[in-house]
């Protein structure tokens, strides 16, 4: 990257499983886009590649998979978008993406039967976000929402094991934001962040991922 050009801002949404994430990505885009700034959107898991359908037979119950496969599966599906993630950010495209390394690591090691230092080897060399906006919302909310417990790992006990070991990864570019509040106000908090996340790296390089 020349020092003349200006890249995007890689940011990641976490949180546990019905925290808004998904609605929340499309309206920053969808904001961004509005203000002639370029965005786009990417989700974890990516479905539509070959690595993705198979994580979708095994999220939707199709399929049983040891847990270790499953993780590595989950990290692969991100490596394979790891060229074009580069691309895009280099580019100038900020990107807006729904989960990432945090929520394979705090996932397979809810299991209990990995080690989360472990879970955390394969995602380190991916690129870095630049803010990671973990979207916090109480276990008996979430269980409220519409959809909860169509998928393998949407049950209280297991989300409540995943939202504990989030609290592993809080360090200075991953800050906690109230999910509970109203869905206007949340997107107007999280773009705050986002358009001072850009303006702060436009001249820095991206860097790489590492876990622990």
């Amino acid at each position: 990257m020349t020092k003349s050009a200006m890249r995007g801002a890689l940011i990641v949404l976490e949180g546990c499983d019905r925290s808004g994430k998904t609605t929340q990505c499309a309206k920053l885009v969808e904001a961004l886009n509005n203000m002639k700034i370029p965005a786009k959107k990417i989700s974890f898991p990516d479905r539509s590649t070959p690595i993705g359908s198979l994580i979708n037979d095994y999220l939707s119950r199709k399929i049983e998979l040891p847990d270790r496969s499953v993780h590595l599966l989950f990290s692969a599906n991100r490596w394979e978008l790891e060229p074009e993630i580069r691309k895009q950010i280099e580019s100038g495209v900020t990107l807006i993406v729904d989960r990432y390394s945090y929520s394979g690591v705090v996932f397979t090691s809810a299991k209990q039967c990995v080690d989360f230092k472990w879970c955390c080897g394969p995602e380190n060399g991916l690129p870095k976000p630049d803010i990671v906006m973990f979207l916090k919302l109480s276990i008996g909310e979430m269980a409220k929402r519409s959809g909860f417990g169509d998928e393998r790992y949407e049950n209280i006990e297991f989300q409540n094991k995943v939202d504990i070991n989030y609290d592993k990864f809080k360090n200075d570019n991953f800050i906690q934001v109230d999910a509970a509040q109203d869905v206007s106000i949340l997107t107007n908090t999280l773009l705050e962040q986002v358009l001072k996340t850009i303006d702060t790296v436009k001249n820095q390089e991206l860097d790489d991922l590492v876990l622990q």
